[in-house]
């Protein structure tokens, strides 16, 4: 075994990885390390990665050849690779493929060219429900009612499924997108926009795949270009009404279609067009626990030909038991993480479908097309009366009281004089903390209670300068267009929410119209704390981005002085 103390990676046998931080190439191999496996902790010198079958699965249907994740480790580790991680990489990344869905006229087929596995596939008892007859050593039937909940059932047993069946052409739908020789204004889709287009239907194939790119990248652009792409009635899945609004105002404008055309269906409308548009949550509304989900009919009210997730990772679970029923449809997902707090990725991938293009976000912030962020925790110590109720309570106490720590209110104060020309954002858990920041700051505060009207009032008086500081709870989170946000304080979360952290820096990634196109994230994290103990999970996705935290500690003499940094 080579032994080589220069590079940056100790790779080992349980298949994961430690990446040396402070390595001159730190950068370059994060970038391919990340690509087929996940980030499990980042401490400051030395950050693990975990190589996993479903990062190898989501790489390889990505399009990342074996030969790229095994050149990765193999030219970057220190004392070589075990060749037991070598083989798992080619067993798991090879299983990829070995199994697949096809069809011959009306009937559906498990195939594979490896006749042992077909045997084993076929020796499970709790498949055996799912599996008609044996065609040949290289295929089973399967019946079509089938096809989502087998791919979900092999996938859990370490068996992916390639679905390259054909799907439904659904009710055809003439889009075309607005370009030079239809408007004034031409709408023209960026290079990265186009290519995650194509990664998701490419020249014969168009069927299931996620695509992941961070917020601000054009996620609904790309979504209206697959719309045009296949030509046909869309359902159109998101997470708020909110967002509704926006996916409507965006393909009204982007596209050919009219007000006639597209529909909106949440709890206030019920408007089923060519292009509907819904929310997650009156899919899975139900008056009583034991009631059926009535409006999960929305899925067969219409021969919908492509079915958009937005905002997949949140895609609820008896969405997931609708989607399995759909595998015949087109199927598109949405979203700035794959991350799921549920551990239900593997759902995602097997019933929405694999991750089809990743877009980095530091490559975009490089090409100017997202904000570049500067990201700051700001270590505050626990009030006095805060610390004495701390020490006698429990822990899910201790970490709301950290998360609301009166002593933040300074720190508060200190980065709105600290940026106090530049549209803010202050983003918290819990309404009562958000209640008083408001009353103190005079600021208004938007909340899930608020009326949609006088929410959208609000947004709109920040977007044009009117507002030059917003409140907002999670509702905030997903979803809410405020493109000249440039500082976003983030006072509380979710426990080690890391899909919850990207959003939120996700509210000020959006490119700025003026100005050095730059923000700024400040996370203010009682110290000492647990509060500090899940602000480290919360951070992990963006670590693995490329985002670095840099840390410092809050005292109540700290100068005002722009553009240095507290004592550390």
């Amino acid at each position: 075994m080579k032994v080589d103390p220069t590079r940056p990676l100790i790779v080992q046998s349980d298949l994961s990885v430690l990446l040396e931080t402070h390595h001159p190439e730190f950068e370059s191999v994060r970038g391919i390390l990340s690509r087929f496996a996940d980030l499990i902790k980042s401490p400051e010198h030395l950050h693990m990665y975990r190589i996993t079958p479903l990062s190898l699965w989501n790489a390889t249907a990505a399009g990342m050849p074996i030969e790229q994740m095994s050149a990765c480790l193999q030219q970057n580790a220190k004392f070589g690779v075990p060749s037991s991680v070598l083989s798992g990489i080619r067993k798991y990344a090879n299983r990829y493929g070995l199994l697949r869905m096809e069809d011959v006229g009306s009937e559906l087929y498990l195939v594979s060219d490896d006749t042992v596995i077909l045997r084993e596939i076929r020796a499970y008892d709790s498949l055996k429900k799912y599996l008609e007859d044996t065609r040949g050593e290289r295929a089973i039937a399967i019946s079509p009612a089938y096809r989502g909940v087998l791919k979900q059932e092999l996938t859990k047993l370490g068996f992916p499924v390639e679905d390259l069946a054909a799907y439904r052409s659904g009710e055809f739908l003439p889009i075309q997108l607005r370009d030079e020789e239809t408007v004034e204004e031409p709408f023209q889709l960026r290079d990265y926009q186009k290519s995650a287009v194509d990664a998701f239907h490419r020249i014969g194939e168009g069927g299931s795949g996620v695509l992941v790119l961070p917020c601000g990248a054009g996620k609904t652009v790309i979504g209206i270009a697959a719309m045009a792409r296949c030509s046909c009635a869309t359902l159109i899945l998101t997470s708020n009404v909110t967002s509704v609004k926006q996916w409507k105002r965006e393909i009204l404008s982007k596209t050919g279609l009219g007000e006639d055309q597209v529909g909106e269906y949440n709890g206030t409308t019920k408007d089923v067009r060519p292009v509907t548009i819904a929310t997650y949550q009156i899919l899975t509304h139900r008056g009583k626990k034991e009631d059926d989900f009535a409006h999960m009919r929305l899925f067969s009210e219409r021969e919908w030909g492509l079915i958009i997730y937005d905002e997949v990772h949140l895609l609820p679970a008896p969405v997931f038991r609708a989607t399995a029923d759909i595998q015949a449809t087109r199927r598109l997902g949405l979203t700035a993480t794959l991350i799921r707090e549920d551990g239900r990725e593997e759902d995602v991938f097997s019933l929405v479908g694999p991750k089809k293009f990743d877009m980095a976000w530091k490559e975009l912030e490089s090409q100017g097309w997202i904000a570049k962020v500067t990201c700051q925790e700001v270590r505050v110590p626990l009030s006095e009366s805060d610390r004495d109720l701390y020490g006698a309570s429990s822990a899910r106490q201790q970490f709301r009281i950290a998360g609301e720590n009166s002593a933040k209110q300074q720190v508060i104060d200190h980065l709105l004089r600290l940026h106090a020309d530049e549209p803010t954002l202050i983003i918290g858990q819990y309404i009562d903390q958000l209640e008083q920041i408001s009353a103190h700051t005079g600021a208004p505060m938007i909340s899930g209670s608020m009326a949609y009207e006088h929410r959208e009032e609000l947004y709109d008086q920040f977007k044009k300068g009117q507002l030059p500081l917003l409140i907002v709870s999670k509702v905030a989170n997903f979803a809410v267009d405020l493109p000249d946000a440039a500082v976003a304080i983030q006072v509380s979360g979710s426990y080690g929410s890391r899909q919850e952290e990207a959003q939120r820096l996700g509210r000020i990634l959006r490119p700025k119209s003026s100005g050095a196109n730059a923000a700024v994230f400040y996370s203010i994290i009682s110290e000492d704390t647990k509060e500090q103990d899940f602000a480290m999970k919360r951070q992990l996705f963006l670590v693995e981005q490329g985002y670095e935290y840099c840390i410092t500690r809050w005292s109540p003499d700290t100068k005002d002085r722009k553009g240095e940094q507290y004592e550390i």
